[in-house]
């Protein structure tokens, strides 16, 4: 244990609870093992490998940028350069209809320079960094760091005994670190600003992150007091933010404790990052720890899994620890890096905007099964308030007089920022961000959110859809077909993304949205008879998912034929689950086989976690395990930060590059759960995809439809138990393992079963 015990009397129930915590695994009521964390014997010395720290609305990674120097990247969440996009603003181009006469008349080059080359010649709008502290050593240098998961704070050990404890408040915007075994003249703290005001070394485009320079900001001011820094930077258009540190010293320890606020012109003023650390409560690191640890207990008293594989089983871990981190109510939701933008001097890649055509539906997959449902609804929550934003674009592009779609590539504030224009500006963006709003209420069975958001949210977007979709013939026939239909991100940004009789993307979307419309209107019958006759007719009407020999296609007349990182053409299988295992099970595998025969050459990280979901679907737990393994093995930095492509060289993938998104991390959770437990198709199924050699497991408390928290175990290859614990009550038809039989089960709320 080296020099864990030193630090003074104030801390010892905490490493007290540190200690019983490295030894509780093995436990039923253990939620995290030590083996789970993140723990590095030499510090790492790139942004993207370091310790994350994060609250839903700050974010920090501890690295070390050069010898002597240990940094935090300092980030928040809401730190965005807004300028509007000059070409979004034309009201004669900027619609769907300008881009099928530009396309039918073979004139696609003009659509492109309209709206794909703003995304790569103008650096905003986009996410924007912080600051970053760094604590200079003289005398000593790290040894070790961790990253203690149950804890969420990360401690740094040093040659000469000092220890530097870092976390982030859990339930307020502030940052805190405290140095024990100090000596004064061995440590020095510094704020560093980024650089705006000077062009630096970056990428060419996007994806590699373009200079900050580029932002043309003129850089900001710091003022600093004994013991005090405070920085002002200015940003686009009179919006501003404010980083503030405080620390103090004692014959014990150096505390100290940092904010960052965000001040924009057009909204409520906010307090000032110096207002909110001022109290000298705010300083005191005990007393805060003791605040953020008990959010904490909280989150991972949630859920739990135990597997043979321990790879895995820790890769989840990690995954819920980043949620917790990354997603919190009252904060945006997960954007491509959350909390953690780039610390190189560069805009992040892809702006760290939010890209709806696959990156933040991915991001909450995992959120409601893993029992965290507070931190799910920080996405619905998120697009509830973009909504007049949504409702201005899809009046201007699509042309509508009702109804909602969102952008695919958007701002903190829902704004368009173009790109692809096919997935940017797709029309079934919204039926698949439905979807979240619909697992809200199919999970919690929550009926004043339901009322709220759900039923709103989805009776929109289904307006939308019909009125973009929707026509008579002259004999008041009606027929639906999308005009302009395509698949992320199968054919890039050129002409031939375009499809004739819908993708089968935009079909699963189109039904799934349809049939969700048409529950609703079921369920209100009595109140509006004439809307559930209404949507019962459209789902008549809407096109079948099309397939040949190869499985599902991309659309009719068009098999995928060659690899492709994305696979939005199986929609039906997984996310949507249009397709179940015992109606549909030779076309899935169909599909999924011709998959794997096109091969991995193009696919990136989140490729290899999509799959995974997809075997697991499949009840094939041996490849769902593979896919899954691979992406932790071949996909990751050291601190499990999907890269998305391959950083072990071994050709799983072509795509070598390292731009960091989370995507993958939360889809990778998504299939380690979807291979313990199924409920898509109407019947509760435990352990329906595991490997043949996994003998020992359980989980505990994952959530189902219904409202249902389930828990298993299985011993000797063997399922022992099952617990089935009803939040609000209700019928359940569950396939027990023991009986080998499917049985209907009525429970009441807060009720508890056992078999």
């Amino acid at each position: 244990m080296g020099n864990f015990l030193s630090g003074t009397t104030k801390l010892k129930a905490l490493l007290c609870s540190l200690l019983l915590y490295m030894a509780g695994y093995g436990r039923a009521d253990a939620q995290t093992a030590s083996f789970h964390d993140l723990y590095f014997e030499k510090i790492p010395t790139r942004w993207d490998e370091g310790i994350p720290l994060g609250n839903g609305i700050l974010g920090a990674i501890v690295w070390q940028k050069e010898p002597g120097k240990l940094r935090i990247s300092l980030d928040r969440a809401d730190l965005w350069d807004l300028r509007p996009v000059p070409e979004m603003l034309d009201t004669h181009r900027f619609r769907s209809a300008w881009v099928e006469e530009k396309r039918q008349a073979q004139r696609y080059s003009e659509v492109q320079q309209q709206f794909d080359l703003p995304y790569e010649r103008d650096p905003g709008p986009t996410k924007i960094p912080a600051a970053a502290l760094e604590f200079n050593f003289k005398q000593t240098q790290p040894v070790s760091v961790r990253l203690y998961l149950r804890e969420a704070v990360c401690v740094v050990d040093f040659l000469g005994g000092e220890r530097l404890w870092v976390f982030l408040h859990a339930d307020n915007t502030t940052g805190h670190w405290r140095f024990e075994n100090r000596n004064n003249d061995q440590v020095s703290v510094q704020l560093v600003m980024p650089r705006y005001a000077t062009e630096s070394a970056a990428g060419a485009n996007s994806v590699e992150g373009q200079g900050l320079g580029r932002l043309g900001y003129q850089q900001g001011t710091l003022t600093e007091q004994e013991q005090r820094l405070h920085y002002v930077q200015p940003s686009w258009g009179g919006f501003h933010y404010e980083v503030a540190l405080r620390w103090r010293v004692t014959h014990e320890a150096q505390e100290g404790v940092w904010s960052i606020s965000a001040h924009y012109p057009d909204q409520p003023p906010q307090a000032a990052a110096p207002t909110r650390i001022q109290s000298e409560q705010s300083i005191d690191f005990q007393y805060n720890f003791d605040q953020h640890r008990r959010w904490w207990t909280d989150f991972w008293s949630k859920s739990a899994i135990r597997l043979p594989d321990t790879i895995l089983e820790k890769q989840w871990y990690l995954e819920q620890y980043k949620l917790g981190a990354a997603s919190r109510r009252g904060a945006p939701p997960v954007s491509l890096q959350a909390v953690w933008t780039a610390d190189n001097g560069s805009l992040p890649p892809w702006k760290g905007d939010f890209h709806n055509d696959l990156n933040t539906q991915m991001s909450y997959w995992s959120a409601y099964g893993a029992n965290h449902v507070e931190e799910a609804r920080v996405f619905t929550d998120w697009l509830w308030e973009i909504l007049p934003a949504a409702r201005r674009y899809t009046r201007q592009y699509f042309g509508t007089n009702g109804g909602i779609n969102v952008p695919g590539v958007c701002t903190l504030r829902g704004e368009p920022m173009g790109g692809w224009i096919q997935y940017a500006f797709s029309p079934t963006v919204s039926a698949w961000l439905s979807q979240h709003f619909w697992q809200d209420w199919a999970y919690t069975q929550d009926l004043d959110y339901y009322r709220q958001k759900v039923e709103p949210w989805i009776k929109e977007a289904g307006i939308f859809l019909m009125e973009y979709g929707l026509t008579a013939d002259s004999n008041g026939q009606y027929q639906f077909e999308l005009p302009l239909s395509t698949s992320p991100e199968i054919g890039d940004n050129s002409p031939e993304a375009y499809f004739r009789g819908m993708s089968n993307y935009d079909r699963a979307l189109c039904r799934y949205l349809v049939d969700k419309n048409c529950e609703i209107a079921v369920r209100n019958h009595d109140a509006d008879w004439q809307a559930a006759d209404f949507w019962l007719v459209m789902t008549e009407l809407m096109p079948p998912l099309d397939a040949d020999s190869t499985g599902l296609t991309i659309a009719p007349g068009h098999p995928l034929e060659g690899s492709h990182r994305h696979f939005s053409h199986l929609m039906a299988i997984y996310p949507l689950g249009l397709l179940h295992f015992e109606r549909d099970s030779a076309l899935m595998q169909r599909s999924l086989r011709h998959l794997e025969k096109t091969g991995a050459d193009w696919w990136t990280g989140y490729s290899y976690a999509w799959m995974g979901c997809l075997q697991a679907r499949l009840r094939d737990g041996e490849r769902a395990r593979y896919y899954l393994s691979s992406f932790t093995r071949a996909f990751c930095s050291p601190n499990s930060f999907h890269l998305n492509g391959d950083q072990s060289k071994t050709g799983l993938s072509k795509l070598e590059y390292r731009p960091f998104t989370l995507e993958g991390n939360f889809a990778f959770a998504a299939g380690i759960q979807e291979m313990l437990v199924q409920h898509y198709d109407g019947v509760l199924r435990v352990f329906p995809a595991i490997p043949s050699d996994w003998k020992d497991l359980q989980f505990e408390n994952l959530r189902i439809e219904g409202a249902f928290l389930v828990s298993a175990r299985m011993s000797a290859g063997k399922v022992e138990e099952v617990e089935i614990f009803s939040e609000k009550g209700g019928r359940l038809r569950f396939f027990n393992p023991k009986s080998g039989r499917i049985e209907e089960i009525e429970m009441s709320a807060g009720s508890r079963r056992r078999f």
